[in-house]
């Protein structure tokens, strides 16, 4: 999976956006202004592609558990953030983007009525 790949099939979900709200490297795709994914993209650039994505606290114990390549997110809270180590080549493309699937519907469990209403207006 490349970065270009990723950031279709993010940009592909329902009202998401593509910002830098950090610096110039750190691509992030946000729903409804609320992060599910990030990607550093000067580690994609040397062949350390990863991605932080948001998980529900026990599965993000799981996957770490099951997977060399899934780990506590890196700068982020460890209780809902895995950062997933694509460049291992041990997770298989359809399995990130069911992570990146999980973090993007973790987002939306996560806002208010109001919020996920709004979101269906659009």
């Amino acid at each position: 999976m490349n970065i270009e790949q990723v950031r279709e099939y993010c940009l592909s979900k329902p009202h998401t956006e593509e910002t830098f709200p950090f610096d110039q490297n750190t691509l992030v795709f946000k729903v409804a202004g609320k992060m599910f994914a990030l990607a550093p993209l000067d580690k994609w650039e040397s062949g350390l592609a990863s991605l932080n994505l948001k998980a529900d606290p026990d599965y993000a114990i799981e996957l770490r558990a099951d997977y060399q390549s899934i780990e506590s997110g890196w700068h982020m809270s460890k209780k809902h953030w895995n950062s997933v180590y694509i460049y291992k080549g041990e997770l298989h493309l359809k399995f990130i983007m069911e992570l990146i699937d999980h973090s993007y519907d973790m987002v939306i469990k996560g806002m208010t009525k109001k919020m996920r209403q709004q979101l269906d207006k659009k």
